[in-house]
């Protein structure tokens, strides 16, 4: 977990690909638009903020955030979709943020969580957005 341009997805790619451990995945759902590269079901579930609100009368959510931005509400959250399978002896590696991680342990229990926080000076952190930005085909800078 950590903020945004930490380098979570860095991470997280780098420990699936070069680590022998069968780590399982968890990937959640966002309403905010998906960026270029980005396949649903992968990095993200997108979702409509109308799916979310069924989502939510049906109690399935796990846990939610939502971000207010210049394009509106953003809401990204883990559901109750039995990605999870906790009778198993499965571990299970996720991307998320401290607000996450404690909704989550609120979920699951103290005893199931590991949290690793990843800490970057804040100007690497503008630096990576700022070019992850300028990657988008319609580049959102007041965003940042």
């Amino acid at each position: 977990m950590g903020k945004s341009a930490s380098g979570k997805d860095t991470i997280f790619k780098q420990l699936l690909e070069q680590s022998t451990y069968p780590w399982k995945t968890v990937v959640i759902y966002t309403t905010r638009p998906s960026r270029p590269g980005e396949q649903n079901g992968v990095e993200y579930f997108f979702v409509t903020e109308e799916r979310l609100q069924q989502l939510r009368t049906e109690g399935k959510i796990i846990e939610e955030r939502r971000y207010d931005t210049v394009h509106g509400p953003w809401y990204y959250f883990t559901m109750d979709d039995e990605q999870f399978d906790l009778k198993s002896d499965a571990n299970y590696l996720m991307i998320g943020t401290l607000e996450s991680y404690v909704q989550l342990r609120k979920y699951f229990g103290d005893e199931k969580l590991i949290p690793i926080y990843i800490q970057v000076d804040l100007g690497v952190r503008l630096e990576r957005a700022l070019a992850r930005e300028r990657l988008q085909k319609t580049p959102k800078y007041e965003e940042l």
